[in-house]
């Protein structure tokens, strides 16, 4: 078990198309938080493409760390120990960052972390809101929708997760499809500040489950059926498509987030991830009466290395560790009542 007092963290966040590193001090004071985003590289294909993703990462690495160091005006010898993601997400992206952390822990002989990246976005509002555990948490992203209830930094019950696709892929596929540009969920969210919310009804998913949520209908139905839902004498402009569609997403969610507090009678909430960021999200869950919400800032929101390091240290004072031969995994499998 470490105590010692001024530990800092190198976190490397390689997990998809950002390339991320930041050095955290006991867990909370972020001393740099570098992420190199890949978008204009994806963007003419409109979503990631892994091949590209790994090989950017490959570019990268070194850069972006010796970058994180020059920011925080510290050198290697004075990290204390090396966090990186290592599931779940794009094979080849964990693969750079982990290797590197690997060689990295190895030739300083500094403590080796693997961290899950769900784990850590659902930990990153509490580097600067912390939350009294238990709380309901929330992870909304381009690649997971889970809601679960976080009993402590290691501990999830997954309560509800999507049948499909993740919220954040629902938004860039609606982008895509109507040419609004990349990333979807950040231009759907500026378009719908100037469209109608109204104008088109889609439907919500019908499950048997009342936690878990669904977005291929909703995707469906705005990319192939939208006229069918269209508000009599509504406009078909990409700002009410935009609008329509983030409201019908969010309600879609809002809907489970207020059954889960309400089975759980819990009363603080976190939310992370990507989509953590959208305006409409925060304004719906911020109003929720009687409960303490907790959000990341908008650039821990998005993948970074801070919450990697802050979530490590957590770890380092419990004496966890990881061995150099640490794996990557591209999936973790998440089961109701536990989380591995």
């Amino acid at each position: 078990m470490m105590e010692k007092s001024g530990l800092r963290v190198l976190g490397i966040e390689t997990s998809c198309d950002e390339c991320a590193v930041a050095i955290v001090e006991d867990g909370s004071k972020i001393l740099s938080n570098v992420v190199a985003t890949q978008i204009p590289h994806h963007t003419p294909y409109q979503g990631v493409v892994p091949e590209i993703a790994s090989r950017l990462h490959t570019e990268w690495i070194v850069p972006v760390t010796q970058r994180a160091l020059d920011e925080a005006s510290l050198n290697l010898d004075q990290i204390d120990a090396i966090a990186v993601a290592n599931r779940p997400g794009l094979l080849g992206s964990l693969l750079v960052g982990v290797s590197f952390a690997k060689g990295l822990a190895a030739t300083l002989e500094k403590p080796l972390i693997g961290i899950d990246h769900i784990r850590a976005h659902l930990y990153a509002s509490q580097i600067e809101h912390p939350l009294q555990y238990p709380y309901l948490g929330v992870l909304v992203s381009g690649g997971h929708t889970i809601i679960c209830r976080v009993e402590d930094y290691d501990t999830l019950e997954v309560l509800g997760t999507t049948i499909d696709d993740a919220i954040g892929e629902a938004f860039d596929k609606v982008a895509k499809h109507y040419q609004m540009g990349y990333p979807g969920g950040v231009v759907i969210d500026r378009l719908a500040k100037d469209g109608d919310p109204h104008a088109f009804l889609f439907p919500g998913p019908k499950l048997k489950s009342q936690l878990d949520l669904s977005y291929s209908g909703l995707k469906t139905a705005v990319i192939n059926q939208a006229e069918l839902f269209r508000s009599e004498g509504a406009e078909a402009t990409p700002e009410n498509i935009a609008a329509s569609f983030q409201r019908t997403a969010i309600n879609i969610l809002m809907k489970r987030i207020k059954r889960a507090l309400e089975e759980t009678q819990l009363t603080r909430l976190a939310v992370g991830g990507g989509v953590a960021a959208n305006s409409l999200l925060r304004e719906e869950v911020q109003a929720l009466k009687g409960v303490e919400v907790a959000f990341p800032s908008p650039k821990l929101c998005t993948d970074n290395g801070a919450m990697i390091a802050a979530l490590a240290y957590r770890y380092l004072k419990d004496g966890v560790q990881s061995p150099l031969t640490l794996q990557t995994m591209a999936r973790v499998k998440a089961f109701k009542k536990s989380y591995p």
